[in-house]
């Protein structure tokens, strides 16, 4: 699962990418109006964490270009402005949730867990496709009641491709998603046919109810 943290304090901008990807989160960040914005429109996040005082311009401003953008995302306004009135025009722009500075990153952790739950999930802790059963909090997978042994970037691909269900993705954006900024430094996409050929198998091996299918020289879906 992959987070996108618009902050400009960069010493708390820091701490949460570090919170986030000890729970298991791909974290990425932005610390202006500009880095944020051209992160929002090239890339795809299951929660975005976003500071209303920025660099460059508003974070309210952020929240109008990501709710016309039609992409699935959480959006949680994180801001040191506590007035009734902040509170009320982001969650009124479609932001998912409000969190005052300071706060615990415990807190910070279990909204963004219930953000993405509400947005992937319809508010479930598991995500249920066919026989296959997710649990993102603790990471697990189950098929047909049997627990299956997937590494982290496993994981997060079939999350994705569950959450995205008979829908065709090029290469470029799975790799975006599972990978992040470190996919720049790739010098092709063969890491992503390698981990999905993984993933297959042990799909396979135990009895999944469906298939990841390869649309040559596109991309892939589960279907």
């Amino acid at each position: 699962m992959k987070v996108l943290v618009i902050e400009d304090e960069s010493e708390l901008q820091g701490v949460i990418r570090d919170a986030l990807s000890k729970e298991g989160y791909l974290t990425e960040t932005a610390g202006n109006f500009d880095q944020a914005l051209d992160k929002i429109i090239s890339y795809e996040y299951d929660c975005i964490l976003l500071d209303i005082m920025l660099p460059g311009g508003s974070g309210l401003e952020l929240l109008s270009e990501i709710k016309k953008s039609n992409k699935k995302q959480a959006v949680i306004i994180i801001s040191a402005k506590d007035s009734v009135e902040d509170k009320v025009s982001g969650l009124d722009m479609g932001a998912d949730d409000y969190l005052t500075k300071p706060f615990h990153l415990a807190e910070l952790n279990a909204r963004v867990k219930s953000a993405i739950r509400r947005q992937n999930q319809h508010g479930d802790h598991k995500l249920h496709w066919r026989n296959i059963i997710l649990d993102p909090d603790n990471r697990t997978v189950f098929i047909n009641q049997e627990e299956i042994s997937l590494n982290r970037k496993e994981f997060d691909l079939l999350y994705y491709f569950i959450t995205n269900p008979e829908r065709l993705i090029n290469k470029t954006s799975i790799a975006e998603y599972v990978w992040g900024d470190y996919m720049e430094q790739a010098s092709s996409l063969d890491f992503v046919y390698s981990q999905i050929k993984n993933l297959r198998k042990k799909l396979t091996a135990a009895g999944a109810d469906g298939d990841i299918q390869s649309v040559y020289g596109v991309g892939y879906k589960i279907s």
